[in-house]
C-alpha cells in the first residue's frame, strides 16, 4: 500500500500528469484521507529510511492529522503513534542525532502541526510528560543545561509556539466547544507545567551570549506570546529580566553573526510584557519595579534614534519598536489612571509616570518618519479621551493635565505639513501621498479631541499658527516655503468644521461663534495677504477651496470679492492641469454663490474666461515605442477634463443672468458663448467631416449648449421677482439652440451618443424655452427613441419625459397621446428581451420601475385622459396586465411597491364612489363601454367607468392577495413590509370604492377560494371596514406576518 500511497502522490503534484489520471489520484487520497487502517501506512512512508520525497511525506503527516481529529485512533493507536513520532524525533532532533538526518523546514513544521495536534488530544490524561520530553531534546545530555543541542532547542520552542498558536492565539476563530477545550488546557498547562517551561527560558536568556541568534530569537518570541495567558510572576522576575535587560541594552548592531535582530526582539518581548492583562495597581506596580521609564530614556538615547544623526543613520526598524513600547506603555498608564481602583500612591505613581512618558511620546508622534508617527497615535489619542472623561466629571482639568494640552496640539499641526524632502504628488508619488493624506485623517480626529476638550486654547492655537505663517509669508516678501503655506491654509480649511458648527459663519449679520469670528480674521488676513500669487499649485488649491467652503465670508465683506475674483481668473488659466480643471469647478461653485454681488463686474469675468470656452476633442496620445496601445487612461483623463470644462459654461450662465445684467445683455451672451459652437456643429455634421471624432465634438458641443442652458434656469427667477418663467429674448436663443439641436438629432439619430447630448440639452432648455418647446417634442421624441436604443437609454429617456410631463401638464396631452401607443410597444419589447448577467438585470429593473413612474406621473399631472382616448384604449388591457405582473413579483420589492402604486391611482381615478346597481353585469371588458357610446368622457382628468368597478374587485383583488400567499414571500423584511403597506391602501381604496360588493365578494367567492378559515376572513373584513387607512395598514402587517408563521 506504501507504494500505492506513494504513487498517487506523485502523480497528484506532477504538473505533467494526465489529467484524468491525476483526477483519479486526488479521487484515491481523499479515500485515504477517511480510510481509519491508513494511518499506520503513513506513519511508516513518513519515518521510514530510506525517505520518501518530500511532498510524499507531508501527504502522509496530513492523513494522519485528519485521522486525530477524526477520531479515527483508539486510546492504544494514539499511544504507539505518539511513541513513534517521539522516537522519530529523538532520533532527528536529540544529541545523538545522525548530521545527515536534518530535516527541511517544511518537513519539520508539519511534524511539529502533528504533535500539537496530539497535544490537544492527550496532554490532559495520556501524555503529561509532554513539555518534559521535548525539553530534554535541548540538552547535550540529562541534567546539562539548555541550549547544548541547538537543534533540539529550536525543536522545542518551535513546540511551545506551536502550542501557543493552537490553544491561545486570540486571533484564531473557534467554536464554543474548541474555546472551551483550549481553555481547560491552558488551565493544566499553568498547573503543571508553566513553572518549568518559564524556567527553561531563564536557562535560555542566560546562556544568550553562548546561543545562536536563531535560538534566543526564537525564545523571545515564544516569551512574548506565552506571557499574555501565564502568570505575569513567572516572566517578571530576576532570573529572567536581568538576561532580557541585557538584551535590551545591547547596540543595535555590533555583531558580526548579524545579532543586531535581537535586542528588537528583547523590546518587544518587553512591549508584551507590558501588554499583560493585569488589575490597574498591579499594572503601576510591575512598571514601576521593572524600571520601564529608565529603559526607555536609555532606548531614546542609543545613538541611531538621535534626530541629529544623517537620515541614513537614523533607524527607522529599531524607532518603530521603541515607538511600540512607549505606546504601550503609555496606554496601559492612562488606562489605570482611568480606572478607579487606584490608591493615593498608586495615583500618585501613574501620575508621575505620565508625565514622564508623554513627552517621549510626542517625541515618536514628532519623528520625520510617518510610519512611526502612526505607531504612537493610539496613546495619545487615548489621552485625549481620558482628558475628555476627566473634564466632564471633574468640570475643569486638573492644571498638570491642561498644560499638557498646548503641547500636544503644537505637535499635531507640526505633523500635518509635508516633511522637508516631500514633493507634491507627482505621477510616481501618488502611494505616498495617499499614505499621508490618510494620516492627516487620523491627526484631524485628534485635532478634534483636543477641541472637545479645550475649545478656546484650540482657536487661540491655531490662530496663532496661521496667522504667524501668513505674517511670514507677508514679511519675507514671497520667500516662505510651500509647505508651511499649504499647512496653514489645511488648518484653515479643517477650522471651519468647528466655526460653522452652529448652522453656519454668521447668524443676522453676525458670527455665530468666537471660532466664525477668528474664521473671518483670518479669512480677511488670507485674502490680503497676496497667497494666492504664491507659484505653488498645493497652494493655490487650497486657497480656492477655502474661498468656496467660507463663501459666506464674502457676503459680509464684499469688498474682498473683487480680489477674490481676479484671483480666481487668473488661476482658471493656471499652466497645471490638475490646478486648471479643479479651478473650473471651484469658480463656478464661487461665482453660483456669489452672482448677487457681480453687478457691473460680470461682463467683465465673462470676458475674462471667454477663452476657455472653445469646445475642442482631443484624442489619446499614442506611444509608438509600445507595442500594445492602451488608451482608456488618457481617454479617462480627457473625458474629465471636458467634464470641468462644462463647469465654466455653467459659470457663464449663472453670472449672465444675474439680475443686475439687463436682459438684452443676457441674450447677446447667451448668442455669442453659443454660436461658435453651433457652427462647429454644423462643421461636423456629415458629409462635411467624416473623421471619428466628429461625433464625440457635436456631443461635446450639445453638452456644452445643455449646461450653459442649466447655468440661465439656475440664475432665475430672481428670489426677488414674482416671475416664473425667462425673459422672451431668452427663450428666443434658446428656441433657436434647440432646433439646431434637434435638426443634428434627426441627422445623426442613430448615434447613441448624439442621442444621450439631446435628451441632456432639453432637459435643460425646458424651463427657459417654456411652452413653445411643445411644437418641438415630437420631433425629439422620435429622433430619440431609436430602433438602435438600449434599455438603459429607454430608462433615461423615460425620466425626460417625465420632466416634461410634469413642467406642461395638459399642454402635453395632445402629444402623449400620440406617443403613448407606440411608447408603450417599445417597453413591452425592452421588457420581455432576455438578460444575461447582473448588469442586464440591474437596467431591467430599473427599466420597470421608470415605466411604473412614468403611469404614476401621468395619473398626477392631469393626463390621465390619454389611457382612455381612442387612439389607446386598445393597449389598456396590456397595460394593466403588465401591472399586475410586476406586482407579483416576489423577487422585485421596490418594484412591486410602486405597481401596487400604479393601480391605487387607477383605482381612485376610474373606479365609482358609490356602488353600482345589481343589474351591472357580472363580467365586463370595461374599455367596451369606452366606445363613444358609453357615456364616458375620455378627455376628463377623472372619468367614472362603468364597468371598472367588478373588474377591479375580480383582478386587483387577486393580485393584492397573489404576492403574500406566494412562499417566498417574507413579511418581515423592511422592504417587503412597505409593499404590504401599500397593497392594504390598495384594498382600502377598493372598498371606498365599492362598498359592500367588495366585502361580498371577498366572504362569499374569494376568500373560500383561497381556503382562509371563517374566523380570519372575520376578523380581516372587520379590520377594512373600520375605515382607518392607518389602522388598517398595521392589521394588514400582523395579519400576513401571523398567517406566514
Amino acid at each position: 500500500m506504501e507504494a500505492q500511497i506513494e504513487n498517487a502522490v506523485e502523480i497528484a503534484w506532477d504538473p505533467g500528469s494526465d489529467a484524468a489520471l491525476k483526477g483519479q489520484a486526488f479521487q484515491f487520497l481523499e479515500q485515504l484521507r477517511l480510510d481509519p487502517r491508513a494511518w499506520p501506512v503513513c506513519l511508516e512512508l513518513f519515518s521510514r529510511s530510506p525517505r520518501a520525497s518530500e511532498v510524499v511525506r507531508h501527504v502522509a503527516l496530513e492523513v494522519i492529522n485528519h485521522a486525530i481529529q477524526g477520531q479515527l485512533l483508539d486510546s492504544q493507536s494514539m499511544t504507539l503513534l505518539k511513541d513513534a513520532l517521539l522516537a522519530y524525533v529523538r532520533r532527528v532532533y536529540g544529541p545523538e542525532r545522525d548530521s545527515n538526518d536534518a530535516e527541511t523546514s517544511g518537513i519539520r513544521n508539519k511534524l511539529i502541526q502533528t504533535i500539537t495536534i496530539l497535544f490537544v488530544s492527550m496532554y490532559a490524561q495520556a501524555w503529561e510528560g509532554y513539555f518534559n520530553d521535548f525539553r530534554e531534546l535541548a540538552r547535550s545530555e540529562q541534567g546539562m543545561p539548555m541550549g547544548g543541542n541547538p537543534p533540539g532547542l529550536v525543536f522545542y520552542l518551535h513546540i511551545l509556539g506551536s502550542v501557543h498558536d493552537e490553544i491561545a492565539d486570540m486571533m484564531v476563530p473557534r467554536s464554543n466547544d474548541q474555546q472551551k477545550k483550549s481553555n481547560e488546557l491552558k488551565d493544566i498547562v499553568r498547573e503543571r507545567d508553566a513553572r518549568e517551561i518559564a524556567i527553561s527560558w531563564q536557562e535560555v536568556l542566560s546562556q544568550w551570549r553562548a546561543l545562536d541568534r536563531e535560538s534566543t530569537d526564537l525564545c523571545l518570541k515564544v516569551i512574548s506570546r506565552w506571557v499574555s495567558w501565564i502568570d505575569i510572576s513567572l516572566v517578571v522576575n530576576e532570573q529572567l529580566l536581568s538576561p532580557l535587560f541585557e538584551l535590551v541594552g545591547q547596540p543595535e548592531t555590533g555583531r558580526a553573526d548579524g545579532g543586531d535582530t535581537m535586542p528588537k526582539a528583547a523590546v518587544e518581548t518587553l512591549t508584551e510584557i507590558v501588554a499583560k492583562k493585569m488589575k490597574p495597581p498591579d499594572k503601576i506596580e510591575m512598571v514601576m519595579f521593572i524600571n520601564l521609564g529608565s529603559i526607555v530614556a536609555q532606548l531614546i538615547a542609543s545613538p541611531s534614534l538621535q534626530k541629529s544623526q544623517p537620515v541614513k543613520d537614523y533607524d527607522t526598524e529599531w524607532a518603530e519598536v521603541v515607538a511600540k513600547l512607549v505606546n504601550m506603555a503609555a496606554s496601559e498608564i492612562i488606562r489605570a489612571l482611568d480606572s478607579d481602583s487606584l490608591k493615593d500612591d498608586k495615583q500618585a505613581q501613574a501620575e508621575e509616570l505620565l508625565q514622564s512618558f508623554v513627552p517621549w511620546v510626542l517625541r515618536f508622534f514628532s519623528d520625520e518618519y510617518d510610519e512611526v508617527c502612526s505607531t504612537v497615535l493610539p496613546c495619545v489619542g487615548d489621552l485625549l479621551a481620558f482628558f475628555r472623561k476627566e473634564l466632564r466629571i471633574k468640570g475643569e482639568l486638573p492644571e498638570k493635565h491642561s498644560a499638557m494640552l498646548p503641547v500636544v496640539l503644537v505637535a499635531i499641526i507640526g505633523k500635518m505639513k509635508y516633511d522637508d524632502t516631500a514633493l507634491w504628488v507627482t505621477e510616481d508619488e501618488q502611494t505616498d501621498e495617499a499614505e499621508f493624506q490618510e494620516l492627516r485623517k487620523r491627526l484631524q480626529v485628534l485635532q478634534q479631541a483636543v477641541a472637545a476638550v479645550d475649545e478656546k486654547l484650540y482657536v487661540t492655537v491655531i490662530k496663532d499658527a496661521v496667522s504667524s505663517i501668513f505674517d511670514a509669508y507677508q514679511g519675507s516678501g514671497g520667500q516662505t516655503n510651500w509647505r508651511s503655506l499649504d499647512l496653514a491654509l489645511y488648518e484653515m480649511y479643517l477650522f471651519g468644521e468647528l466655526a460653522v458648527k452652529n448652522g453656519g459663519l454668521y447668524s443676522k449679520g453676525l458670527p455665530t461663534s468666537p471660532a466664525a469670528e477668528t474664521l473671518t480674521q483670518l479669512m480677511g488676513q488670507l485674502v490680503q495677504s497676496g497667497v494666492a500669487a504664491f507659484p505653488h499649485p498645493a497652494v493655490q488649491l487650497q486657497y480656492m477651496e477655502i474661498c468656496v467652503r467660507y463663501c459666506a465670508f464674502f457676503d459680509l465683506h464684499p469688498n474682498f470679492t473683487g480680489p477674490t475674483l481676479d484671483h480666481f481668473v487668473r488661476l482658471v488659466h493656471h499652466d497645471h492641469p490638475r490646478v486648471r480643471t479643479r479651478s473650473w469647478y471651484l469658480f463656478f461653485k464661487l461665482v453660483k454663490h456669489l452672482r448677487g454681488q457681480l453687478g457691473n463686474v460680470a461682463e467683465t469675468v465673462i470676458h475674462a474666461v471667454g477663452d476657455l470656452l472653445e469646445v475642442k476633442v482631443e484624442t489619446p496620445k499614442r506611444d509608438i515605442d509600445d507595442d500594445i496601445v492602451t488608451t482608456s487612461d488618457s481617454e479617462k483623463s480627457l473625458d474629465s477634463t471636458f467634464n470641468s470644462q462644462l463647469y465654466l459654461f455653467e459659470a457663464i450662465g449663472c453670472i449672465a443672468s444675474t439680475a443686475s445684467v439687463p436682459v438684452e445683455m443676457q441674450a447677446l451672451v447667451a448668442r455669442a458663448v453659443a454660436d461658435p459652437l453651433l457652427v462647429s456643429i454644423e462643421n461636423q455634421l456629415p458629409p462635411s467631416n467624416a473623421a471619428e471624432t466628429a461625433e464625440l465634438q457635436i456631443h461635446h458641443c450639445m453638452m456644452a449648449l445643455g449646461t450653459l442652458a442649466k447655468g440661465y434656469s439656475d440664475g432665475r427667477p430672481d428670489p426677488n421677482s414674482n416671475t416664473t418663467s425667462a425673459a422672451k429674448e431668452i427663450g428666443d436663443e434658446f428656441e433657436r439652440i434647440a432646433e439646431a439641436i434637434l435638426s443634428t438629432l434627426e441627422t445623426l439619430r442613430s448615434s447613441a451618443v448624439i442621442r444621450t447630448a439631446s435628451r441632456f440639452s432639453f432637459s435643460r432648455m425646458l424651463e427657459l424655452v417654456g411652452a413653445r418647446i411643445l411644437p418641438q417634442l415630437p420631433r425629439l421624441i422620435e429622433g430619440l427613441l431609436s430602433e438602435s436604443s438600449s434599455r438603459d437609454e429607454m430608462t433615461t429617456f423615460l425620466r425626460l419625459l417625465e420632466q416634461i410631463i410634469f413642467r406642461f401638464k395638459l399642454e402635453m396631452a395632445s402629444i402623449l397621446d400620440v406617443l403613448l401607443t407606440p411608447l408603450l410597444q417599445r417597453i413591452f419589447s425592452h421588457m420581455s428581451e432576455p438578460t444575461s448577467g447582473t448588469d442586464d438585470a440591474i437596467e431591467l429593473a430599473e427599466l420597470r420601475r421608470e415605466y411604473l413612474n412614468l403611469i404614476l406621473v401621468i395619473f398626477q399631472n392631469d393626463t390621465a385622459s390619454v389611457f382612455l382616448s381612442e387612439a389607446n384604449r386598445g393597449n389598456l388591457e396590456s397595460l394593466i396586465a403588465s401591472i399586475e405582473v410586476l406586482a407579483k413579483d416576489v423577487s422585485d420589492m421596490p418594484t412591486a411597491r410602486m405597481a401596487f402604486g400604479a393601480l391605487n391611482e387607477m383605482i381612485n381615478r376610474w373606479g365609482g364612489s358609490r356602488p353600482e346597481p345589481a343589474t351591472s353585469p357580472v363580467q365586463v371588458t370595461f374599455p367596451v363601454a369606452l366606445d363613444g357610446g358609453g357615456g364616458v368622457d375620455a378627455t376628463s382628468v377623472s372619468a367614472v367607468i362603468p364597468g371598472f368597478n367588478r373588474f377591479m374587485i375580480e383582478r386587483f383583488t387577486a393580485v393584492s392577495w397573489a404576492l403574500p400567499t406566494n412562499p417566498a414571500f417574507n413579511p418581515r423584511d423592511a422592504q417587503t413590509r412597505q409593499v404590504v403597506l401599500e397593497i392594504a391602501t390598495v384594498q382600502m381604496t377598493i372598498f371606498d370604492k365599492t362598498g359592500q360588493d367588495y366585502i361580498a365578494y371577498l366572504r362569499g367567492i374569494y376568500f373560500p377560494g383561497m381556503q382562509l378559515g371563517n374566523d380570519a376572513a372575520d376578523e380581516y373584513l372587520q379590520a377594512l371596514q373600520n375605515n382607518d387607512l392607518k389602522t388598517f395598514r398595521q392589521f394588514l402587517l400582523r395579519f400576513i406576518q401571523r398567517d406566514s408563521g
